[in-house]
């Protein structure tokens, strides 16, 4: 159960308790008690970016903060999907595909997904395990990403789609743009399809990234910063993007599997709750009210934040060679592509420079990089490198894959 922080040090200055984790900080009784516990709540705000957690106790909030997940998944696989590809085209004969070893298992999902499933199961675990038979409340979405593209859709409508009785997605744009360039507004011209927002940057080969430009347009100098086409581009809004809501879905159809005594709490009846409690909108917010507090006496000042820490780069290959080098890299190997530690720090280490607190990103020559939890560099005052000395940096504490933060509410 909860006990405040000089409690917690006599406990341990005496030895009648030990410590079992930093952050947060957690000490387990080394001598037999009774079974005085309270109730305690657990409320879990799932989302495809943030994961909102808090604990309550009666009418007191003890712990609220928020859990960032991994963006990048998806674009390390693809660079290492393109530096595979480079290698084996260069350096192996052509080998002929193969179908009977490519079925995927059965709930198979991509793994930019069952990261982030499993990143939920691994943190709702993770907590529970820190308090005594908690109730367990977890919010999920409930989406349908048709109709929320066309809101009237229905039947058959589901299966075939807004590009359906067109030869290919251009000639529906085309029809959609009335044959139009959307640059130039000028018809009865050679036409191309045109992405508002590139592949590479996240966008999608749909109907609803794509816009008709004539070729007039639609070249190397115009997508230039000061040409036509970068400046209408610029101007445009972003397509939206349903990436979300399919992950919510399958993360609830597993969380259905995965705790089927929790109780199952969807955002029309958060809304409320929280207004009635006088909480902002913010994740942690939205965790106190699916926690099930009726009212709060007592609420933190501060809240945690935890993100993720990618600590390896597993390509064997380098994109482009090394500034400086005359001739092919033929000696690197897998373990020397990154610097896992040097002069007694490693990577994720969270480290005091400048005033300021961050985590070690990356080792050069005779220093480091440091960035905060938001993800920019400290770099020294009146400096605009990014290296900091090994002699400017005070070791804090030693970390693993997760950056632990807390912040004083707003």
């Amino acid at each position: 159960m909860p006990c405040t922080p000089r409690k917690a040090r006599i406990l341990l200055k005496e030895k009648k308790a030990k410590r079992i984790g930093y952050e947060p900080f957690i000490i387990q009784l080394c001598y037999p008690t009774g079974e005085a516990t309270q109730p305690i709540g657990i409320g879990i705000d799932t989302g495809a970016k943030q994961i909102g957690i808090a604990i309550t106790s009666q009418k007191n909030v003890l712990v609220k903060g928020e859990i960032s997940l991994r963006q990048d998944i998806r674009e390390n696989l693809i660079q290492r999907h393109t530096y595979r590809r480079s290698r084996r085209y260069r350096n192996t004969r052509y080998r002929k595909a193969r179908f009977l070893n490519r079925k995927k298992p059965e709930g198979w999902l991509p793994p930019s997904l069952q990261a982030r499933i499993e990143a939920h199961f691994f943190w709702i675990d993770k907590f529970c395990s820190f308090v005594p038979n908690p109730n367990l409340s977890i919010e999920v979405g409930k989406f349908d990403p048709a109709k929320r593209i066309n809101p009237s859709i229905q039947g058959v409508d589901y299966q075939q789609g807004q590009t359906y009785g067109f030869y290919e997605e251009r000639y529906f744009v085309f029809t959609r743009d009335s044959y139009t360039c959307q640059v130039c507004k000028q018809k009865h011209k050679i036409l191309r399809t045109h992405h508002l927002l590139y592949t590479s940057m996240g966008g999608t080969n749909r109907a609803d990234n794509l816009v008709t430009v004539c070729t007039d347009c639609h070249t190397a100098e115009n997508h230039q910063p000061g040409g036509i086409l970068f400046q209408w581009m610029k101007a445009k809004k972003k397509t939206k993007q349903y990436k979300e809501p399919p992950f919510m879905n399958s993360l609830r159809k597993r969380i259905f599997v995965k705790y089927p005594h929790a109780e199952i709490v969807y955002g029309s009846a958060t809304t409320p709750r929280r207004k009635e409690l006088g909480l902002e909108k913010t994740h942690y917010n939205d965790a106190i009210a699916i926690s099930g507090i009726e009212q709060i006496q007592q609420n933190k000042q501060e809240w945690f934040e935890i993100r993720q820490f990618r600590k390896k780069k597993r390509s064997l290959q380098e994109a482009t060679p090394r500034k400086g080098r005359k001739e092919p890299n033929r000696t690197a190997k897998r373990n020397a592509k990154n610097t896992p530690r040097s002069h007694g720090f490693s990577l994720n280490d969270r480290v005091a420079a400048f005033g300021k607190k961050g985590w070690i990103t990356g080792f050069c020559n005779g220093g480091c990089y440091v960035k905060d939890i938001v993800g920019n560099y400290i770099t020294k005052p009146g400096k605009n490198y990014k290296q900091i000395s090994f002699k400017e940096i005070q070791p804090f504490s030693h970390n693993n894959n997760w950056q632990f933060a807390i912040h004083p509410t707003a």
